[in-house]
């Protein structure tokens, strides 16, 4: 469910569950973990480029795993994503088709992002009994402004790629079926560049705020878990799951 290759310094992950709409299973953040330490690791890797098979990036976490009642500990999802924010490899993802929950939110931890202007995205979590999760509460905000975060996170409000480069959060867009080609264009510009100098300027960017990423990572763990384990919150789990049956 998740492919990989590496050539010339760019490690490239795709997300490959189909039958799913690619959606995000313990498995595959597990294996999305290591394949970013692994980066991290290898000092001939340039970047990473994380894409999604046939058109479509990701649906999201996969909705089964949300009928589990969690304590506060990290989930396979925050671990990856722990993971995803404090690498030093640049990171491009190349979204078409549906980016919804976490497909999206962990957009923020990347470096670039093309899309194309039908490409839809949705944080659906307020809508679902939960919160804001990826580090949103903190960093969605910084990067599209307060008005626009409060109408994706808590008016669930879809967006189309184009709203989204209008509001900052894709670097830019391409046509449909041209997303990963630009995502490339971009990676074999970055591997051009020396590893350490590369490496040390992403750190720098990303030195400033991650204490306090870290820290937002946590409240939301607390809050979401507490959240899914309502009553309330269980029954539109499992009225959506009836639903899609």
């Amino acid at each position: 469910m998740i492919r990989s290759h590496n050539h010339q310094g760019v490690l490239e992950i795709c997300l490959d569950r189909p039958d799913k709409r690619n959606a995000l299973s313990h498995a595959m953040y597990d294996r999305l973990g290591e394949l970013i330490e692994q980066a991290s690791a290898d000092g001939a890797c340039a970047v990473v480029i994380l894409h999604g098979a046939g058109g479509m990036f990701t649906a999201g976490a996969d909705i089964q795993d949300f009928q589990t009642r969690r304590g506060h500990e990290d989930s396979p999802a925050v671990r990856f994503l722990r993971k995803l924010a404090r690498t030093d490899v640049p990171v491009i993802a190349a979204v078409e088709g549906f980016a919804i929950g976490i497909g999206a939110t962990l957009l923020q931890h990347v470096d670039f992002v093309y899309a194309t202007p039908q490409t839809r995205f949705r944080m659906p979590f307020v809508a679902l009994g939960l919160c804001p999760e990826a580090g949103s509460s903190l960093l969605l905000e910084r990067l599209v402004g307060a008005r626009r975060a409060r109408e994706w996170l808590l008016q669930c409000k879809p967006f189309t790629g184009q709203e989204a480069h209008a509001a900052g959060f894709v670097t830019a867009l391409a046509e449909p079926g041209q997303v990963l080609a630009t995502a490339r264009a971009t990676a074999a510009d970055l591997a051009q560049l020396p590893r350490a100098s590369l490496r040390t300027g992403k750190a720098l960017l990303r030195r400033s705020h991650e204490a306090e990423l870290m820290g937002a990572l946590d409240a939301e763990v607390r809050a979401f878990a507490d959240l899914l384990n309502t009553e309330d919150t269980q029954r539109i789990f499992k009225a959506f799951l009836e639903k899609t049956r």
